[in-house]
């Protein structure tokens, strides 16, 4: 659990949560329009602390191996900024964006990017991407006394490492995987399902919620198998012929060896088709990896939502060139909670800012765009932000309470699209 208190001794309370992009947007962004006044949330002190602009920056990767990962979310980060300031800004000036290269985790350019961001005023990151570079940041960030806002670190660790509070995401952690396939399989009539997971407490995370939410469905987890390196597949399908479950949900660290080795047992033990049901870290490409209709019919759920076709067209309107969408409702949200945190705080300084973040996603009326949310406030002291991603409701941790996610079903290629949505 978190202490108390946060950075700087501000109280828990209120504290919870490869493209080039068009070149006219932050011109077109220095505009406002007039708009009312909103009556903000008193903050713990009265008096501001910030410099009255609010400088939002982004660490995505441009290089390294997660590279692809970056542009999108980039660009929803862009689209939010561009409709924060044709909403009139935050506080009454427009917000500036800055950004800078996370790179991957076998570097130290996140570190050197955090520093520059900090040195160049941001109040707010929006990132990073990875879980590995959150973590190694955390301390950085809280001495700083800039929050991150992650839309793609799912650890689900990161929140109790996160001893200063610094650190929220819009996207679900891992956890709650459990909780969408455990409303998910009940509804198809796979009853009975086996969990056969990593051993470590990523893999593990997804246990008691995938239990728990199965018998509140009118299912059970009948076979909960921890995996080691030492695991052999072929006993691994005896237990599950034991067990005999309607489902499998095979939940391993990543599409590597150990995976393609489970899923070819899994398969010649009967347990494929519909029957097998993959998760976030390894469901992937297995075109190349494995043989010809191996994977028909199975199916996979990966967390982010949907970016529809009216995000995609406002993000191809900030670049053309966009050819993925992954994460960028998730990055779109988390700025758009930045800046609405910054307008109930009536202050542009981190550690206001993420003392409001919590607040502006849970428990006052609901609104779902920063001009509306605006509007509440005209009148009403409290907002419930629901974005893209869903109802955020920002815990105590800083993570949502519920989040969407993907299904995606292979066909006999070994690839897999999406075939619809699940929340969890």
């Amino acid at each position: 659990m978190r202490p108390a208190t946060r950075v700087g001794a501000v109280p828990r309370a209120g504290f919870g949560v490869a493209m080039l992009a068009a070149a006219g947007l932050l011109a077109a962004c220095t505009a406002p329009q007039p708009m009312p006044t909103p009556t903000p949330t008193p903050s713990a002190t009265s008096t501001p602390i910030g410099d009255g602009v609010l400088r939002i920056g982004t660490l995505f990767p441009s290089t390294g191996a997660t590279a692809f990962l970056g542009p999108p979310q980039l660009d929803g980060v862009k689209a939010a900024v561009a409709d924060i300031n044709a909403a009139g800004g935050v506080n009454g000036k427009p917000v500036v964006l800055l950004s800078d290269d996370s790179g991957d985790a076998t570097t130290q350019t996140a570190e050197a990017s955090l520093a520059d961001l900090v040195k160049k005023g941001a109040d707010v990151i929006i990132g990073p991407s990875s879980s590995v570079l959150s973590q190694r940041l955390l301390t950085a960030a809280a001495a700083a006394q800039v929050p991150l806002i992650s839309p793609a670190a799912t650890y689900p660790q990161l929140s109790t490492l996160d001893a200063q509070g610094v650190f929220f995401r819009t996207i679900p952690s891992t956890a709650l995987q459990g909780v969408a396939l455990g409303a998910l399989l009940p509804s198809k009539k796979l009853l009975k399902v086996a969990l056969v997971a990593s051993g470590d407490p990523i893999g593990q995370s997804v246990v008691s919620t995938l239990r728990d939410t199965l018998v509140a469905h009118g299912g059970s987890l009948v076979a909960n198998i921890a995996l080691t390196g030492s695991s052999a597949p072929a006993d691994v399908v005896a237990q599950l012929k034991k067990a005999a479950p309607d489902a499998v949900v095979l939940d391993t660290p990543d599409n590597g060896a150990q995976t393609k080795a489970f899923i070819t047992a899994l398969v010649g033990g009967g347990f494929g088709g519909a029957k097998l049901w993959l998760t976030s870290q390894n469901l992937a490409d297995y075109s190349q990896a494995l043989p010809g209709g191996q994977l028909t019919g199975v199916s996979g759920i990966l967390e982010g939502a949907d970016s529809g076709a009216a995000f995609q067209a406002k993000l191809k309107a900030v670049d053309p060139g966009i050819g993925s969408f992954q994460y960028a409702p998730e990055a779109y949200d988390a700025t758009i909670l930045a800046a609405l945190a910054a307008t109930l705080a009536h202050d542009d300084a981190g550690i206001r800012v993420a003392a409001q973040l919590r607040a502006a996603s849970v428990g006052g009326i609901k609104c779902t765009s920063y001009a509306e949310c605006l509007d509440v406030l005209v009148t009403e002291p409290a907002i419930d932000y629901d974005g893209l991603s869903g109802e955020l409701n920002l815990d105590a941790e800083g993570d949502p309470t519920s989040g969407s996610y993907g299904l995606f079903t292979y066909s006999a290629d070994n690839k897999f699209a999406r075939s619809g949505s699940v929340a969890g």
